[in-house]
């Protein structure tokens, strides 16, 4: 591409050469996605993604930093043309959210997004501490395929735990005068969805249902079960503790992916949603392990 560039700028003139370096760096652009998506051959990779985030260790903090992850993720989407729906939200106490669940539908997004699966941890000033101390907070991600009509998923009724609340958060209408949150437990493995954001009880229910059959259709194929039944709880719990990526903002900068070692001291890139060298990376470290 440099030598492309090199020969157009002996050739035309500043017009025309800004035209084409912007028409040769799209193209760059394009033929890279279209090399990435080459690697996303796994059987739901095409699919919509459910992203849900849980504020972890850390307090308000944790809570704190749960909320922005919730926004980068937001604004990847945005930057790719996808589209988003907030299925899921529950506001912390002082700031920030305990948890949320973000769908992200477009064409590879959990392809490209189940990369994010994992314990995200954040080193900064704490905004809360009146000391002004550095404080580690810890969130976790998890990535879900948004099934379609021909996947089935069969799940015993008496597996399920189910609940309904109020859905919490602000505003005065039908939201939080009725119970339509809707909160679903899957009794062998301890595994929980939790859906406020539809108008309905039944809308939500529909939902977390779908949510919890596609969480438990990954774990299955991540431990190999032949069957939803043989799934081991306890592993459910331990993918919790997996740390993928540090987030640095003080006494340094830097964002540092653990599993693939890409790096990056632009913090507010991250944070603004520009997740693509962890992602590209990522999958080309999984392409060529497999």
């Amino acid at each position: 591409m440099e030598t492309a560039l090199e020969l157009l700028e002996l050739e035309l003139d500043e017009g025309l050469l800004t035209e084409a370096t912007t028409l040769l760096k799209e193209l760059d652009t394009q033929l890279n996605r279209w090399e990435l998506e080459q690697l996303l051959s796994g059987p739901y990779d095409k699919n919509n993604a459910i992203v849900t985030i849980n504020a972890g260790a850390g307090g308000t903090d944790a809570q704190d930093w749960a909320e922005m992850l919730l926004r980068m993720y937001t604004r990847w989407a945005e930057r790719h043309g996808y589209q988003t729906h907030l299925a899921e939200l529950s506001e912390g106490e002082e700031a920030g959210i305990k948890s949320a669940t973000l769908e992200i539908r477009g064409r590879y997004a959990y392809g490209y997004l189940r990369s994010e699966k994992g314990t995200h941890r954040l080193v900064r000033i704490s905004p809360f501490n009146a000391n002004g101390k550095r404080q580690t907070s810890f969130a976790g991600v998890d990535v879900m395929p948004e099934l379609d009509q021909s996947v089935t998923v069969e799940i015993p009724e008496s597996d399920l735990e189910i609940t309904t609340s109020r859905s919490g958060g602000k505003g005065g209408q039908n939201v939080n005068k009725v119970e339509t949150a809707v909160r679903i437990v899957h009794k062998p493995t301890g595994l929980a969805v939790r859906c406020t954001q539809e108008r309905s009880q039944l809308q939500n229910k529909e939902k977390a249902l779908a949510i919890l059959k596609a969480k438990l259709l990954v774990i299955a194929q991540e431990q190999k079960a032949k069957e939803i039944a043989d799934i081991r709880g306890e592993a459910v719990e331990a993918a919790w503790g997996n740390q993928i990526r540090n987030y640095v903002f003080h006494p340094y900068q830097l964002v540092k992916d653990l599993r693939t070692e890409v790096e990056t001291t632009a913090i507010q890139d991250v944070m603004d949603g520009n997740l693509d060298p962890f992602i590209q990376a990522y999958l080309r470290q999984q392409t060529a392990a497999s």
